[in-house]
């Protein structure tokens, strides 16, 4: 497992995990990133990751980054590129793993995995997924529905969205499947390492199924008090968001996504429950 790996999205919280993991397990990683000069991309660099600079919708800046990889993980963030640009740049990123012979590319996707849903931000990973098949290469699909980090992250806004409006689209007692990053990273890591179990293998993933009613009584527990919530309507959180995010969660009030934890558990035994994921935070 010393050959290279280049890691989009690198220092998000996807590929982040992703290479920390191929890292420790001995992998040479190219990390690519817009800016290599911000902290995270700095704190990789330390870690022993090439870090390179890279536009994924630019196939011109791919082709070099991607020379003489043996595999390519690849993970697009719509919430900062739109979905038009997401589909551009995931199209780009297969093109060039083609044209640079890579032996295995591993995808960052997200959903339930097929058409009609309505939700913006998973068809167009369905696009993505067909266009990787299409030009032959070797793939593996890895498709988690809801991050642990919701509960935390500023960046998703936590107060607002998973204490106060997932509940009332969703609904409090709806089983949701759950897995934080890090483990996704270990999932993407021992992919790479075993070719020929994951090759071709679309792995919904999940690590714990609860609902969010359970995730607040788990949050109490753990620190002692409840989440802090801050109410806000429905109209006014899709106007700084988009209705992406909410024809999800309503989408999901209406469609049980139901996911076996043992799947991700027989590739990462060591992955985290709710609770044990809150307990290191």
């Amino acid at each position: 497992m010393d050959e290279l790996v280049v890691v989009t999205g690198a220092t998000g919280r996807q590929g982040g995990a992703v290479a920390r993991h191929l890292l420790a397990a001995g992998w040479r990683v190219r990390a690519l990133t817009r800016d290599p000069d911000s902290a995270s991309a700095r704190r990789l660099a330390a870690a022993g990751a090439e870090m390179v600079r890279a536009d994924m919708a630019d196939i011109a800046s791919l082709r070099p980054a991607f020379a003489g990889a043996h595999g390519v993980f690849s993970v697009q963030n719509p919430m900062i590129s739109g979905l038009d640009a997401e589909v551009r740049q995931g199209r780009a990123v297969g093109d060039a793993a083609a044209e640079a012979g890579v032996r295995h590319v591993v995808y960052g996707s997200a959903g339930v995995g097929r058409s009609g849903t309505g939700v913006g931000q998973w068809e167009s990973k369905l696009v993505v997924r067909d266009h990787l098949e299409s030009l032959g290469l070797p793939l593996t699909v890895l498709r988690p529905t809801a991050f642990m980090e919701l509960m935390t992250d500023k960046d998703f806004y936590p107060p607002v969205s998973m204490w106060h409006l997932m509940p009332k689209l969703i609904g409090g007692d709806r089983p949701l499947p759950w897995l934080c990053a890090d483990d996704l990273g270990a999932v993407a890591a021992r992919a790479f390492a075993e070719p020929e179990r994951f090759v071709g293998a679309d792995l919904a993933l999940a690590s714990d199924v609860r609902t969010l009613d359970e995730c607040r009584e788990l949050w109490r527990e753990v620190f002692g008090r409840p989440p802090r919530r801050f109410p806000m309507p429905v109209w006014l959180f899709e106007r700084f968001t988009g209705k992406d995010l909410t024809a999800m969660w309503r989408w999901l009030h209406e469609n049980p996504v139901e996911i076996d934890p043992a799947v991700t558990r027989s590739i990462v035994p060591t992955a985290r429950t709710v609770r044990e994921w809150l307990s290191v935070r």
